[in-house]
C-alpha cells in the first residue's frame, strides 16, 4: 500500500472540532487504499502561549529548557488527534520525535534533522495503524529534546515522506494552496495549480506563509511530491514538483512582500581582501540569517557593505556591527528599520528578457522609490520604504498579470 504524509498546521487543530475535521481527512484517504503518516503542530496559539510563561518566569529563559516546555505542545495534540480517529473506528498511535529517533544536531531552537528510523512507524503502518508523530521536534545524540525552530512541522512532514518513500506529502492550511501573491494584500491574487520547488524556495525564502524554505529544499533535494491544501474545502490545491517545460512560458509566478526586515550598513570598510570574510563570519557566529548583501567600492581604499537581516534578528547584528567599526575601523554603521521587500519570481526569467524593465516602470508609475535592488536567475527583489510596500505590491501584480490564471499569462 503506498503512503501518504499529511501536515496539519496548528490553525487546522485549534480545538476538538478541527481535530475531527482534520481526521477526516485521514479516514479519506485511509477509505482510498493508503497507509497514512500524520505530522501535527501544537494547536493554535499554544506554542506562543508557553513563550510567554517562559519568558514571564525568565527574561532569557535556558535554551535547552524552553524546548523541552515547547515540544509538550505537539505531545498533547498527536494525543489527541489520536483520540479522534478512535472515535471514528480507526485504529491510531501517536509518538513524539524522540520515540521515533529524530536525530538532530543539537543546536536547541533552530535544530537540523540528521537521520530518522522508520522501522517503528512501519511496523506500525503494517499492523493497521494511522501513526501520528509530533512535528517540530527531535532529540539530540544524547536524548536531549531539540526544536526545529520556525517551519519545524513542515521540514518533520517532508522528512517523514522522504524515509518512508512515500507517494505525496500533503501541507494542509487554512488556504487553498499557493497564491501569485497574498490574498489578504492583493485581493486578486489567483491560486497556482503547480509551482516549481525554485520558485517555491524563494516565495518562502521572501515571506511567503504557506511553507517554511527548508521543507521546500528538502522536499527538491529528495524529490518529494509536495501538496498544499485546504484542510476545510475540496480544492486539489498545488502541486509543488519540478519544472515542467509550460512553466517557462510563464514570465513571473508570483510576487511576494516581506515586512519583518531591517537593514545594516558598514560605511567606508577597508577595501582589502577578508574584510567581507571576517564580516560574515562574525554574524554566523552570531546565528544571524543574512539576506541580500550589497558591496560597492567607493575608492581603491574603501568600500561599503549592506545587507538584510530578520527584525528579530537585528539586535545581535547591530551589536556585531558595532563592534566590527571599532575592529575593522570602518567609518560608520547606519541601521534601517522601516524597510520592506517587494520581489517578483518566476523560471521563466531564465528564458526571456524584459522582467526588470516591466518591474521597475511599474514601481516608477506607482511612483515608489527604490533603495536597493538584489536578483538572483528568478528573482528580481528590491527594499522600499514600508509605507510603500503594499503599493509596490499591487503595481507589480497588475504589470506582469497576477490576477489572471498562468494559461492567460503564457503568451505575454
Amino acid at each position: 500500500m503506498a503512503i501518504i504524509v499529511q501536515k496539519f498546521g496548528g490553525a487546522s487543530v485549534a480545538d476538538a472540532e478541527k481535530i475531527r475535521r482534520a481526521a477526516k481527512r485521514v479516514m479519506e484517504r485511509m477509505q482510498g487504499g493508503h497507509q497514512v503518516v500524520v505530522v501535527a503542530s501544537a494547536r493554535g496559539r499554544q506554542t506562543d502561549e508557553l513563550m510567554r510563561d517562559a519568558l514571564e518566569l525568565n527574561p532569557n529563559p535556558p535554551k535547552r529548557e524552553l524546548d523541552q516546555l515547547l515540544s509538550t505542545a505537539e505531545q498533547q495534540t498527536v494525543s489527541l488527534f489520536a483520540m479522534a480517529l478512535d472515535a471514528m473506528g480507526a485504529k491510531a498511535i501517536s509518538f513524539t520525535g524522540g520515540q521515533i529517533r529524530m536525530l538532530t544536531d543539537g543546536v536547541y531552537s533552530k535544530a537540523q534533522i540528521i537521520s530518522l528510523d522508520s522501522d517503528l512507524i512501519r511496523y506500525q503502518l503494517d499492523k493497521g495503524r494511522v501513526v501520528i508523530v509530533t512535528g517540530f521536534q527531535g532529540i539530540d545524540q544524547y536524548g536531549n529534546v531539540t526544536t526545529l525552530g520556525r517551519g519545524g512541522a513542515d521540514t518533520s512532514a517532508v522528512a517523514l515522506a522522504v524515509a518512508l518513500k512515500a507517494e505525496e506529502c500533503e501541507v494542509f492550511t487554512n488556504v487553498d494552496g499557493v497564491y501569485t501573491a497574498d490574498p489578504s494584500v492583493f485581493k486578486n491574487a489567483v491560486l497556482l495549480d503547480e509551482i516549481s520547488y525554485d520558485e517555491m524556495l524563494e516565495l518562502a525564502s521572501l515571506g511567503a506563509g504557506v511553507m517554511h524554505f527548508r521543507s521546500v529544499a528538502f522536499g527538491k533535494r529528495h524529490n518529494v511530491r509536495i501538496r498544499v491544501r485546504n484542510v476545510a474545502g475540496n480544492n486539489p490545491g498545488t502541486i509543488i514538483t519540478h519544472e515542467v517545460p509550460q512553466m517557462e512560458g510563464v514570465l513571473v509566478s508570483g510576487a511576494t512582500i516581506q515586512k519583518d526586515m531591517a537593514k545594516i550598513g558598514l560605511v567606508g570598510l577597508p577595501n582589502v581582501p577578508g574584510t567581507a570574510a571576517t564580516v560574515f563570519a562574525r554574524l554566523a557566529a552570531a546565528k544571524v540569517v543574512v539576506n541580500d548583501i550589497i558591496q560597492t567600492e567607493i575608492s581603491p581604499e574603501k568600500a561599503n557593505l549592506s545587507f538584510m537581516v530578520n527584525t528579530g534578528d537585528l539586535p545581535t547584528a547591530r551589536d556585531v556591527a558595532q563592534e566590527l567599526k571599532t575592529e575593522l575601523h570602518c567609518d560608520s554603521v547606519f541601521v534601517r528599520e522601516n524597510i520592506a521587500m517587494v520581489s517578483v519570481i518566476g523560471v521563466g526569467m531564465r528564458s526571456q528578457y524584459g522582467v526588470a524593465q516591466r518591474f521597475f516602470e511599474a514601481l516608477a508609475k506607482a511612483e515608489v522609490n527604490i533603495d536597493s535592488i538584489t536578483t538572483s536567475e528568478i528573482r528580481i527583489s528590491c527594499a522600499v520604504d514600508i509605507s510603500q510596500a503594499e503599493k509596490a505590491l499591487e503595481a507589480v501584480c497588475l504589470a506582469f498579470q497576477l490576477d489572471r490564471p498562468a494559461r492567460q499569462r503564457a503568451a505575454i
